[in-house]
């Protein structure tokens, strides 16, 4: 899709409220008019096919163009999902029931999908068996709808609980994962994943991005929940960079545990990147996808796989002082 026609398509589907809102923050923030930075925005969207989140979380604004022009905006993302990724296996990942059985070796837990067929022994047996579970459903993102419940929640009705979750889109629940001591060390009321991108390329095939996904107070570690993100060192294993939300706060320290975040060690680190191109090679039609790792006492196992991986968190500006975006980084895999 060329730039005018991305341009165009987004501009019939603009959130135009929520872009004022954005440019009246990103005002604030950057001491520049509104008027100037919405002659920036439409600039950006022309030439480099940047949305105004795109702009906001990559802090386009102060940015040259040649910096600009290292992001991996919408546009382009959107691009390099559709060449790499057979849109007729999509759903192996899509699916969360199809993942699970697809990767069971990896995925170290138990789960139920929940269909008509589902029957009240098969319900009772997974909740006598699992006091503590993720009720999700079946597709989605962003940790939408998503929901923990323990056997207070159920206890003594349980066909009333499999009609409610039911009545709320659950399609499948699983045995909640206790994460390794030191990821509960960071952030204990979220389950804290490493986003794992593996990329089968042209020019060759890898990880081409690592990072750890924090939990700030809620169930989930996702930065659309108020959670934030720092950059993984892919031969160390150690995180790079602060922590850093879609809001653009910055974290040297875990505002709810005082943990350190620049320098710590995520553990399983190898064994978790050796898990995820083991994974990636299963499914070769599907070459760019982004990994959902949880790292428990035994090791790393998977939550689950983006086929259309998201490119906001892998943009946050606190990762890339220099203003340098992760352009360069796929250049090593793929032609852009």
């Amino acid at each position: 899709m060329s730039r005018i026609s991305f341009f165009f398509k987004r501009l019939v589907r603009m959130d135009f409220r929520k872009m004022c809102k954005t440019t009246g923050f990103l005002a604030k923030r950057s001491g520049k008019s509104r008027l100037w930075l919405l002659c920036d925005m439409l600039r950006c969207a022309v030439t480099f096919n940047a949305g105004y989140m795109d702009y906001k979380i990559a802090e386009m604004y102060r940015l040259t163009d040649a910096q600009k022009r290292t992001v991996i905006t919408r546009g382009l993302s959107n691009t390099i999902v559709r060449r790499m990724n057979d849109k007729a296996y999509w759903h192996l990942f899509d699916d969360k029931a199809s993942f699970n059985e697809l990767f069971k070796e990896s995925i170290g837990r138990d789960w139920l999908k929940i269909s008509p067929d589902t029957t009240p022994e098969q319900w009772k047996a997974f909740l006598a068996a699992n006091g503590d579970i993720i009720a999700k459903p079946l597709e989605g993102s962003s940790g939408v709808g998503i929901e923990r419940f323990t056997r207070e929640d159920w206890q003594g009705r349980e066909e009333a609980f499999l009609a409610e979750l039911r009545g709320k889109g659950i399609g499948i629940v699983e045995e909640r994962v206790v994460q390794h001591p030191e990821m509960m060390r960071l952030c204990p009321t979220s389950v804290n994943t490493i986003r794992i991108a593996t990329l089968l390329g042209d020019r060759r095939q890898g990880v081409v991005y690592a990072f750890l996904r924090i939990g700030n107070g809620r169930v989930m570690d996702n930065v659309d929940c108020g959670g934030m993100a720092a950059r993984v060192d892919l031969k160390s294993g150690k995180l790079l960079t602060v922590g850093a939300d879609k809001a653009g706060n910055t974290y040297e320290t875990h505002p709810m545990t005082g943990t350190p975040i620049v320098g710590f060690q995520v553990p399983y680190f190898r064994e978790a990147m050796e898990m995820c191109l083991a994974a990636a090679l299963k499914v070769p039609q599907m070459r760019f996808v982004a990994w959902d790792v949880a790292v428990t006492e035994k090791g790393p196992l998977f939550i689950e796989g983006n086929s259309f991986p998201s490119h906001a968190v892998p943009q946050f500006a606190a990762h890339y002082p220099d203003g340098i975006g992760i352009m360069r980084e796929f250049r090593q895999f793929i032609d852009i």
